[in-house]
Order: structure tokens, then C-alpha cells, then sequence
């Protein structure tokens, strides 16, 4: 897969490996979908980035978003350019098991997003 930006001439196929994404949408509190930052999702994507910063993976980014449309599913989480969904509970197993697919692991079924 190509993946250079042709507004910057970057390529960043040399650069990053996988690039992740964890939603943590803050939804008005008078609306009634649910939503990711009220399931800690700040504090979840930040012990990803440094699990896998402390596990030496150099390839990966790891960035907040905003709403990825799958917050009554939990603390959604996308992975590209493979496009694995993953739904992250407050566990350090998730994160650990998670990070294990980002070094090139396998990925982590137990938390595969559903249907």
C-alpha cells in the first residue's frame, strides 16, 4: 500500500508501520448515545502509547479521535492500515494483549468489535 502524503512528500511507508486510533468523544451529557470519554478513554489510549513506547515499538503511532461512531460498543479503537476494530475495556490485560498486536504480534480476538 502506498502511503505517501502528496501534500508533504512524506513518505511515510518508512516511517510508521500501523497508525491507531482510540475515540474519545465527549458527547453532550444531555444527549442519550453514549460515549467513549465517559469510559475513560483518555486514560486507556494513553497506557496503550506508553506500553508500546516502553515495549520499544518505534513504527507505531498511537493518537486520540474523535467519535468513530461505535461508543455504545465501549472505548472503540481502530487499528490501520489493517483496519482492525477493537473494543478496549479498563483492563490491563486489553492493553497488554493489544500492544502484543502492535508489535507484531497477533491480533488480539478477545476484543474484537462486534457486530
Amino acid at each position: 500500500m502506498d502511503m505517501t502524503i502528496a501534500t508533504s512528500g512524506i513518505d511515510m511507508s518508512e516511517n510508521l508501520r500501523l497508525h491507531v486510533f482510540v475515540c474519545t468523544n465527549q458527547r453532550d451529557p444531555s444527549k442519550t448515545k453514549e460515549c467513549c470519554a465517559d469510559k475513560n478513554s483518555l486514560e486507556i489510549m494513553t497506557q496503550i502509547k506508553r506500553a508500546a513506547r516502553s515495549s520499544g515499538i518505534k513504527d507505531v503511532r498511537v493518537n486520540k479521535s474523535g467519535c468513530l461512531n461505535q461508543c455504545e460498543k465501549g472505548v472503540a479503537c481502530v487499528v490501520y492500515p489493517q483496519g482492525v476494530w477493537y473494543t478496549i475495556p479498563k483492563d490491563e490485560r486489553a492493553v497488554s494483549e493489544i500492544v502484543e498486536h502492535l508489535a507484531g504480534g497477533i491480533i488480539a480476538e478477545k476484543y474484537l468489535m462486534g457486530e
